[in-house]
């Protein structure tokens, strides 16, 4: 039977070269912050608890991780990782405990369930990390028999063991028996004065426990940030694997190294994204979808065979298929477009049902309004939806014509058929069938002399 599962995050350090006042778990990867990319990583793996130890910032990391399933250890001075993992140690179980770090988002579930499958009473696991240049990492020391037996941070290294290749990650697993006899036992007695949890290797190998190491499929996964360039690289490193991801699901890319998924993006067959796009909170390309150049979405569904062209925002809002959308639109919460309808540019709604057929071509503002079949709306339309209090609905009918520059002040009808003279500020409902205009007088003065500058 499976031991019960207890995930220890270590998440309390100021990050003093991130160079800002937010806790440096809280910076954001790819629309998260990156804690919140270990936590979903330990997830999926089915713990028992999660706690997380916090210290610096530490409300700030409450009010952040609130809606999350995890417990709070506080870590009030830091003293080192093993101080750190002692903060956690009275709320374990009797299972097996695996730590982890806040500030290093891209490990991935299968390096950690392979670190896992080595944990028992006689085993512990260490996940390690060979790199070309190890500079600042703590060192792997193994016995003639090849077993690791402990690990020497850099400063406390001689020339032998720094030539040392083999690097420790920080990452590991065993029994929460295991752990508990060996935190007490920590040491601040070393270079930096602080209770190292990397001596608990040579704990482990005194007691004849084996260590039983392993390694991620690419280093990256163990990388950690402290510091902007770092996060940079991350961030990029991440958008590449989204990049692939969508690529292997048939979605062409008009260059894989300049977009950015900061959520989940679905896509049916034959999608084409262009340059420059962002994709945020949960977003549903449908089949032939095409999305033009710098565009963002959030939280929307795009139907079958639409185009969104350049530049355009969306937001919280569903699009039937065969839409035609920007460039240069704005689509807010809650807009809902039929089959065909068209938003062009220099458009924006909110609140917005625009039914099949239907068009904003340019230039115009549609707000808590709804809009039947086939109905044309001019260039320079407004929906005055607001009385400076409340917000007040339109309602336009099927096949409704909109003239130019004309300003609709809600609540107000348009009647289906009915047609609005360009340059009308529309008040009362209009009947359908019905020709509504307001208009001032034209007035015209024959031969009219325009004025001239004075003389100085």
């Amino acid at each position: 039977m499976q031991k019960a599962l207890d995930v220890v995050i270590l998440a309390a350090g100021k990050g003093t070269r991130m160079r800002s006042q937010m806790p440096k778990v809280l910076h954001s990867l790819a629309g998260k912050p990156m804690v919140s990319h270990v936590l979903e990583t330990a997830a999926s793996l089915s713990p028992a608890r999660t706690q997380v130890v916090i210290g610096h910032g530490a409300e700030q990391l409450r009010h952040a991780l609130a809606d999350e399933n995890v417990t709070f250890a506080v870590q009030e001075e830091q003293k080192g990782t093993g101080h750190a993992a002692a903060q956690a140690l009275k709320e374990l179980g009797d299972g097996n405990v695996l730590i982890l770090y806040g500030d290093v988002p891209l490990i991935q579930s299968e390096t950690l369930t392979a670190l896992l499958a080595h944990v028992n009473e006689q085993q512990m696991g260490l996940l390690t990390v060979t790199l070309e240049d190890p500079a600042g990492y703590g060192r792997i020391v193994r016995n003639a028999a090849g077993d690791a037996v402990a690990i020497v941070e850099q400063k406390d290294a001689n020339d032998a063991e720094r030539a040392i290749t083999e690097c420790n990650t920080g990452i590991m697993a065993m029994t929460s028996a295991q752990l508990a006899r060996w935190l007490p036992k920590l040491s601040a007695d070393n270079a930096q004065g602080e209770y190292y949890l990397t001596d608990v290797i040579e704990m482990a190998a005194k007691e004849g426990i084996k260590v039983c190491t392993e390694q991620p499929a690419h280093a990256v996964e163990v990388e950690g940030v402290n510091n902007r360039a770092q996060m940079a690289r991350l961030e990029r490193v991440y958008q590449a694997r989204q990049a692939d991801l969508l690529m292997e699901q048939g979605v062409a890319l008009a260059d894989p190294t300049r977009i950015d998924v900061r959520g989940s993006l679905t896509c049916g067959h034959d999608v084409f994204i262009d340059v420059g796009c962002i994709f945020e909170g949960d977003v549903a390309l449908g089949d032939g979808v095409s999305v033009g150049p710098y565009c963002v979405i959030k939280n929307s569904t795009i139907g079958a065979e639409s185009i969104i062209d350049s530049h355009t925002v969306i937001d919280q809002t569903k699009t039937a298929g065969h839409n035609l959308v920007g460039p240069y639109a704005r689509l807010r919460p809650g807009t809902r477009l039929a089959v065909n309808a068209k938003v062009g540019n220099f458009v924006e709604t909110k609140n917005a049902e625009v039914g099949e057929g239907s068009k904003i071509n340019h230039l115009s503002y549609v707000g808590d309004a709804r809009l039947g079949r086939d109905v044309n709306i001019g260039a320079g339309t407004i929906t005055c939806n607001y009385d400076g209090a409340n917000k007040h609905h339109t309602e336009i009918g099927d096949h409704a014509f909109i003239g130019s520059n004309s300003a609709l002040v809600a609540p107000v009808t348009v009647g289906a058929g009915a047609t609005i003279g360009a340059g009308s500020t529309i008040a009362k409902d209009v009947r359908e069938h019905a020709l509504a205009v307001t208009r001032g007088k034209q007035l015209e003065k024959a031969d009219w002399v325009r004025p001239v500058k004075a003389g100085k």
